[in-house]
C-alpha cells in the first residue's frame, strides 16, 4: 500500500491530487464534526456555555492549527524527500517530527494552562461566560498532546501519499466523539469540561491508531527505528522552516479572530459573541474540504518539487485550484441559501434562539468570501509543499490582518454598520487577497522553472 502511495504522488499529478484530496477532505469534515457536536450539545446548557466555549475557540484553533502546521512541515520534508527517492531522508524526518511534536506538547501545555483566564478576559470574557471558559479550556489544554501527536502523525502518513489510513484514524476518533459528548456532558454531568474530555478522549483514539502502524506494524514507506536515532539539525530545521511558519498562520488567523472578539463584543456583547462563533463553526466546516485538496497539493508539489519536475508542478497548483474552486462556490450557495435552516443547529432552545438572526446574517455574507477561498487555498498549500513555509505565512497575514481586521474596522466602526460591517469586512478582506495570492502562485512556478533552464 504504501509503495501504491508513493507511485501515485510520483505519477500524474491530476490523478493524484484528485485521488489524495478524497480520504483527506473526508477525514478533514469529520475533524470538524467535533466543533458541530460539541456546540450542538452546549447549546442545551445555554448562551454563557457557548460564549464561555466561544471565547475558547481561537485557542483551541491554535491548538489544533500548531499540531496541523508542525504535520505540514513533516509532509513536506517527508514529500520531497520521496519524490528524491531517498528513503533514508524521509525515514529521519519522521523521527525528528515526532521529536518535534513532543516538545511542542509539552511546552505549549505550559504556557496555555498559564495565560488563560488574563486571555480569554482580554477577549472580552467576564461573569459566568468566563467561568464556563476557564472550565472547558483547562482540560482541553491539558489533552494538548493528543491533538498535536494524531494531527502531526496524520502529515506524516500524508508525506508518502498515505491518505487513506489518516481518513479512517480520523473516522474512528469522530465516531467516539459522538458518542461520548452527550455521556460526559449530561450522563456524567460534567458539563461544558466534559465536552472537552469526550474531544480529548477521542483524538487519542486517532493518535494512538495512527502511532500503531507507524511505531509497531511498520507497513508505512518510511522505516522508524528510535535505535539508529542520530539527530540532525538540518533535517530538524528543514521539517520547522515549514511547520514553524504554518503554525504562525495558525496565530496570525488566531490573533484576527481574537480582534473580531474584541470588536463584537463591544457591538453586541455575549450575544454578538455566539452569533459569531457559532456562525464561524459551519464556515469552518465548509472550508476544511478547500483546506483537504489544498493538503494533496501540498503533498504533489512537495513530491513535483524534490523530483525538480516544473511541468507537474505547475500541472498540480492548475487543477488544485480548479478543484478547490468548484467547491468553494457549491458550498457557498449551501450556506447562503439555507443559511436560516443551517442556524437552527446552534439556536434550537427557547434560550438560544435570539440568535438565529445574527447567525444567519452571518453566513449569508461573510461566507460569500468562501467563493475565492479555492482560489487560495491550493496557492498557500503549494509554497508549503515546496518548502517555502514563509511564503504562506505572508500570505495568512496580509489577509487575515493587513485587509479583514481593516476593513472590519473600517465598515463596524468608521461606517458605522455594527455587525453587518463585520461580516462585510470578512467576505471583502478575504476575496481581494486571494486573487493576489493566486497571481503570486503562478509567478513563483514560471521563476522556478525559468532558474532550471
Amino acid at each position: 500500500m504504501a509503495n501504491e502511495n508513493v507511485e501515485l504522488m510520483r505519477g500524474e499529478p491530476e490523478k493524484a491530487v484528485k485521488k489524495m484530496a478524497i480520504p483527506v477532505m473526508i477525514a478533514i469534515i469529520l475533524t470538524a464534526s467535533y466543533n458541530i457536536v460539541d456546540g450542538f450539545w452546549i447549546a442545551g446548557l445555554g448562551p454563557a456555555a457557548i460564549a464561555g466555549i466561544g471565547f475558547v475557540t481561537p485557542i483551541f484553533a491554535l491548538i489544533n492549527g500548531v499540531s496541523v502546521g508542525l504535520g505540514s512541515g513533516a509532509t513536506s520534508s517527508i514529500s520531497r524527500a520521496v519524490g528524491a527517492k531517498d528513503r533514508n531522508k524521509a525515514s529521519k524526518a519522521t523521527l525528528h517530527s515526532l521529536l518535534i511534536f513532543l516538545i511542542a506538547s509539552v511546552l505549549l501545555t505550559i504556557i496555555l494552562l498559564l495565560i488563560q483566564e488574563p486571555l480569554l478576559k482580554t477577549y472580552g470574557a467576564s461573569g459566568e461566560s468566563l467561568t464556563e471558559g476557564i472550565r472547558y479550556g483547562s482540560v482541553l489544554f491539558l489533552g494538548l498532546f493528543a491533538f498535536m501527536f494524531a494531527n502531526g502523525a496524520g502529515g506524516i502518513l500524508r508525506g508518502e501519499g498515505d491518505m487513506k489510513r489518516a481518513m479512517y484514524a480520523m473516522f474512528v476518533s469522530t465516531i467516539l466523539n459522538f458518542f461520548l459528548d452527550p455521556i460526559f456532558i449530561y450522563s456524567l454531568n460534567l458539563g461544558t469540561p466534559g465536552a472537552a474530555l469526550a474531544t480529548i478522549t477521542s483524538t487519542l483514539g486517532s493518535a494512538v491508531v495512527i502511532m500503531y502502524w507507524i511505531l509497531v506494524k511498520k507497513d508505512t514507506y518510511v522505516n522508524v527505528s528510535f535505535k539508529n536515532f542520530r539527530f540532525d539539525s538540518e533535517i530538524f530545521k528543514d521539517i520547522l522552516k515549514v511547520g514553524i511558519p504554518a503554525s504562525f498562520e495558525t496565530l496570525i488567523t488566531t490573533l484576527s479572530v481574537s480582534i473580531y472578539l474584541i470588536f463584537i463584543s463591544s457591538i453586541a456583547g455575549d450575544l454578538g459573541v455566539a452569533a459569531y462563533t457559532s456562525g464561524q463553526r459551519l464556515y469552518l466546516f465548509a472550508v476544511l474540504p478547500l483546506s483537504a485538496i489544498g493538503i494533496a497539493v501540498s503533498a504533489v508539489s512537495g513530491s513535483s518539487f524534490g523530483a525538480e519536475n516544473w511541468e507537474y508542478l505547475s500541472r498540480t497548483h492548475t487543477y488544485g485550484t480548479k478543484f478547490a474552486t468548484f467547491f468553494g462556490v457549491l458550498f457557498t450557495a449551501i450556506l447562503v441559501i439555507f443559511a436560516p435552516y443551517l442556524a437552527l443547529i446552534f439556536a434550537h432552545t427557547p434560550d438560544t434562539t435570539v440568535l438565529l438572526p445574527e447567525i444567519t446574517s452571518f453566513l449569508q455574507i461573510a461566507s460569500l468570501g468562501l467563493l475565492f477561498e479555492g482560489i487560495a487555498k491550493p496557492s498557500s498549500f503549494m509554497y508549503q509543499g515546496i518548502g517555502r513555509g514563509t511564503t504562506s505565512l505572508v500570505w495568512t497575514i496580509l489577509r487575515e490582518i493587513v485587509s479583514c481586521v481593516s476593513l472590519t474596522f473600517v465598515f463596524a466602526f468608521i461606517f458605522g454598520w455594527g455587525l453587518l460591517g463585520i461580516w462585510i469586512g470578512l467576505a471583502c478582506g478575504r476575496m481581494v487577497v486571494a486573487i493576489l495570492n493566486f497571481i503570486y502562485a503562478r509567478y513563483t512556478i514560471r521563476k522556478l522553472k525559468a532558474q532550471s533552464n
